[in-house]
Parts: structure tokens; sequence; C-alpha cells
């Protein structure tokens, strides 16, 4: 009986947990960093993710009206707050994955020698920026703008793409001279590394990104064990390689 008792138990805890699928809204700035977590969550643990990317606050529409997410990787901590307050993600879930940096990019070499003197003499056609109603990285590039005084004089300018990612698109392609993108952009692309400014933090607020349970992933294991995922030694790795801040 002892045997058949015990044979029984290690036939149990060879079983394997039944592998699940976790829906994932990714804001567009995280795409190539959560391109490389996919896998390494599936290895890790068995589940696999399904991640849909774009703008920060035309996901939380697609939320608010319902999408069949599990969690909601935002590029501010705003959204995942107000999906707190209004009911639609779990409380006391919500915690920042990343902190995000801004940067003027130009897919060509030596487009500038210092990135201020640039925007200020505006002799370019177009700059591209992420829609600051939207992105949370078009805020802070509206905001770097204020604060050097050349918001209103480059309104002209101004290329408008519906996410960070569509407005990297708008310079890697070169129909914007330059643009204000993401800093794990620059860091994911394979192409001539361009011109970099690194806009320092002092001239935006700062990019607090947060992750947060939504309430369709509540019993849902595999959202649960992506959100601890996002904790572990290897995911901060990778969140770093692309040039975020971490916790």
């Amino acid at each position: 009986m002892k045997k058949i008792v015990l044979l029984s138990l290690i036939l149990l805890a060879a079983t394997p947990v039944a592998a699940g699928e976790v829906s994932v809204a990714v804001a567009a700035n995280f795409t190539d960093a959560a391109r490389d977590l996919a896998p390494l969550f599936e290895k890790a643990t068995g589940h696999t993710a399904k991640i849909s990317f774009g703008s920060t606050g035309k996901l939380y529409a697609q939320i608010e009206n319902g999408a069949p997410f599990d969690l909601f990787l935002a590029a501010d901590s705003k959204r995942p707050e107000k999906a707190e307050a209004a009911g639609l993600a779990v409380a006391g879930s919500r915690f920042t994955y990343a902190r995000g940096k801004l940067c003027l990019w130009s897919s060509r070499s030596g487009a500038w020698r210092d990135g201020v003197i640039w925007l200020k003499r505006g002799a370019f056609n177009h700059i591209a920026i992420a829609n600051p109603k939207t992105a949370p990285y078009g805020m802070a590039a509206e905001q770097v703008m204020q604060q050097l005084g050349v918001w209103q004089g480059l309104q002209g300018k101004l290329v408008r793409g519906d996410s960070i990612a569509q407005t990297f698109q708008f310079v890697a392609s070169g129909n914007a001279e330059a643009g204000f993108v993401a800093g794990s952009q620059v860091k994911g692309w394979k192409g001539d590394p361009g011109s970099v400014w690194e806009i320092p933090v002092s001239l935006y607020q700062p990019i607090t990104q947060q992750a947060v349970l939504l309430n369709r992933g509540r019993d849902n294991p595999a959202a649960k064990a992506f959100l601890e995922f996002l904790h572990s030694d290897a995911a901060r790795a990778v969140i770093s390689a692309y040039g975020y801040g971490v916790e």
C-alpha cells in the first residue's frame, strides 16, 4: 500500500502543471523588450504570452470597452491607476516594471552636434512626435519642447504618430529628419545608429511604466506568472539591456 501511495506521489510530482496563455496589452515603446521576454517567459513557466501592442491611451480605451486582455503594461502610471479606480483591474496588483527614457533620434549620422541648438535653429522640414494625448512618450516630448521654448515655433513641422512605434518608423523611413522616440527603440535598432541625443530627464516628467493585473486575468495562473516573471533577474536584465531604468 505504501509503495502504491509513494508511486502516486512521484507521478503527481512529475506531472507538469497545465500550460496556460496570458493576453497582454503592451505599450508600443516596450515592443522589442516584450518580444525578447515572451520566449524566456515560456521557457521558465511553460505558459505562453499573446502580446498586443499599441499606444497606452488607445490600449486603455480598448480595455474600457471590454477588450479581452489579462494584463496591461502601460507606458505611464496614470492609466493603470485609472484602471484600478474604475474597477477594471485588481486592486494592489500595480507596480513599476520600467522607467522610460526619451531620445531625439535621426537615422542620419552627423545630423547634429548639439540637439538643443539643432531644435532651436529649426533648419529641418519635419520632426516626428507621438500623439501627446494618447502616448506618454509624446507627452514627454511636448514637455521637452516647452522647456526649450520651441513648442509653438515647431507646430508646422510636427509629424504626429498614433504611437511611439509609428513615430519611430517615420524617422527610420526618412519621412521625418528626426523624432522624439524611446531610448529602447534606439537600442533595438539594427540599422545605422544615426544621431542620438539622450535627453536629460530634468526636461520631462519621469516616464514611470506600470503593469497591472486586469479583472479578466484575476483567476488566470499564466497572468499571475507573467507578473511574477517581470520581477525576475532574467526579465530585469532584458529590460535594463534596452536602456530602461529598473527598480
